[in-house]
């Protein structure tokens, strides 16, 4: 049997992702995987998976001879095979495009109007892609799935695992793919920077880390005795670098999937996304989810965020809070006993704002 899945990224969306295919895989599927370069080697961290590269700058910015370009090359490569399923997980129809000459049993892809394929809200995507993928019926999954940890991650220097003090990865930067910047997901630099000073503190080790286009946050913990890793590792060595940290503290952001197929526990902020789509479902994870008594939250639809003046629900979420966690985490990790995945939704401030407003007129100054 012979699957070809069709998801050129980004990295959090193809991160989770790969425990569906797993279980085809463990069905005697062969597995294809039509990849952008952008995450072709995460990818290819997986043996099982033969990936095969698709320049997705030509698909995304390119111009029309230019995306005209990668299809005949596709389909020159392609034409000739056949698949038992060809799924395509992009919600845009364009996408079949790149799979148009090729012979297949069973065809699918993500829609808008049709539940059987769309990624459901309040639903993990994780388990979402493995309803939609295996066509299973639309009931609760018994066993949430957890993401599939690479059989080997690249050795390097800096990702031995003997450190004389536990390493805190942050990655203060990102929510950013090749077509859009989401600033709404970010938690603001000024409390990274707040939070790494607490860190510090307490004499732990903190290090940066982020892509190459993330290099802009680095003023912001200038003065700071951080390490700085951000645009200097490869995907595979930030992999490792994460697998050999006590904890990776992040946003809603592609770095936050790259540690749920690590080792390392995790702390993740979100506000205008619900967590229960994205936080890894594996012990030693934890959501911080600002915005509560927000009339708004969540409003990222599953395309676009609404024009929004600031991300005050992110804002919710303090350093303290986050240090909390980390600490607690710290402490689990410790033990040896983490956690179950969990999601902790900060007091609200508009509840806050009431009690105190209740209060100030029953006891008047």
């Amino acid at each position: 049997m012979k699957t070809l899945i069709v998801k050129l990224g980004a990295i959090g969306d193809v991160i989770m992702m790969i425990p569906a295919a797993h279980l085809l895989h463990q069905q005697g599927h062969q597995i294809d995987w039509l990849c952008g370069q952008s995450v072709l080697s995460v990818v290819a961290l997986y043996p099982w998976i033969n990936a095969i590269p698709v320049d997705d700058q030509a698909v995304f910015h390119g111009t029309a001879q230019a995306k005209l370009g990668v299809m005949l090359q596709l389909w020159r490569t392609l034409g000739l095979r056949k698949y038992d399923l060809v799924a395509t997980l992009h919600y845009d129809a364009r996408y079949k495009l790149l799979t148009l000459p090729i012979r297949a049993a069973r065809r699918i892809q993500l829609s808008d109007t049709d539940r059987r394929f769309r990624l459901l809200p309040g639903r993990h995507h994780t388990d979402e892609f493995a309803r939609i993928l295996l066509d299973r019926p639309d009931i609760v999954t018994p066993q949430p799935l957890a993401p599939i940890l690479p059989p080997m991650l690249e050795a390097r220097a800096v990702a031995s695992a003997t450190q004389a003090k536990p390493r805190i990865l942050l990655a203060p930067a990102g929510a950013r793919n090749r077509k859009s910047d989401d600033r709404l997901r970010r938690w603001p630099a000024e409390l990274y920077v707040e939070l790494t000073r607490m860190l510090v503190e307490r004499d732990l080790d903190v290090t940066l880390i982020g892509g190459p286009g993330d290099t802009w946050i680095l003023p912001h913990f200038e003065g700071l005795p951080v390490t700085d890793q951000i645009g200097k590792l490869k995907l595979p060595e930030t992999v490792a670098l994460m697998d050999a940290a006590a904890v990776v503290i992040t946003h809603d952001t592609g770095p936050l999937h790259l540690a749920g197929i690590t080792h390392a526990s995790i702390v993740s902020i979100f506000g205008p996304v619900d967590p229960r789509g994205r936080l890894p479902q594996r012990p030693g994870t934890v959501a911080l989810w600002g915005g509560e008594g927000f009339a708004c939250r969540p409003c990222y639809d599953g395309h676009t965020f609404p024009p929004c003046p600031a991300n005050d629900c992110m804002a919710q979420v303090t350093p303290e809070m986050v240090l909390a966690e980390t600490l607690t985490l710290l402490a689990a990790r410790e033990t040896g006993e983490l956690p179950p995945p969990r999601i902790v939704t900060p007091i609200s401030t508009v509840a806050l704002t009431r009690i105190a407003a209740a209060s100030s007129t029953s006891h008047p100054t």
